[in-house]
């Protein structure tokens, strides 16, 4: 019983109708998934495990990454609650899976991630992020990309409605000719793209 607590699956052999041992089959904690927790952790996110696996070993698994709260014994309806519950409570929520019982609650959180190289065909289709490397550490790179697009696109929009109403103001008062306005049009959209390209030489790390 001790042993069931500790690992998720064991597989009885026998010999001739006469018990001959165990293997215990666990899942392995990939290289960079309590780095991943950390990032999150340093970007005041937090972290919840919803699993299907047996609660001590979850809290175990939990416990060794860092994980702030951590959920067993869950089939997929029961993590569609939990998910739920916490929308409820007015809390963002994005839900990493790769299981094919996973794709209800990718499909239902604010942000679905699938891990792509081992993700099922059903939680990729649904997710609105695909890790293609499996690589938990992505995660973050992938939330801070999604912020510092959010931020870029407010930029954008700021100056484009400034210079916009510069314009109308200057042209409403005779001051601003038609060819003037076309000239900021254009120059404000060439500053909207040099902007956005910015992105690509932010460091992620």
């Amino acid at each position: 019983a001790e042993i069931e607590q500790l690992v998720d699956t064991i597989v009885v052999l026998a010999i001739n109708e006469k018990y001959a041992g165990y293997i215990t089959i666990a899942d392995e904690i990939k290289e960079d998934a309590k780095q991943a927790i950390d990032q999150l952790h340093s970007l005041k996110i937090q972290t919840v495990m919803l699993s299907g696996d047996k609660q001590a070993v979850v809290d175990k698994v939990a416990r060794a990454l860092g994980i702030d709260q951590a959920f067993g014994d869950l089939l997929p309806d029961g993590k569609v609650e939990k998910v739920q519950g916490y929308k409820n409570e007015g809390k963002r929520i994005a839900f990493v899976g790769d299981g094919v019982n996973d794709a209800p609650v990718v499909a239902l959180a604010d942000a679905g991630i699938a891990m792509g190289g081992l993700g099922s065909d059903a939680t990729i289709e649904t997710a609105d992020i695909v890790i293609q490397n499996d690589q938990p550490s992505k995660i973050t790179a992938a939330i801070k990309i999604g912020r510092i697009t959010k931020n870029i696109v407010w930029q954008n929009i700021t100056i484009a409605m400034v210079v916009k109403v510069i314009v109308l103001v200057l042209g409403a008062g005779g001051v601003a000719n038609l060819w003037e306005a076309v000239i900021a049009d254009v120059g404000v959209a060439l500053l909207a793209i040099l902007n956005a390209v910015r992105i690509q030489k932010i460091n992620l790390d």
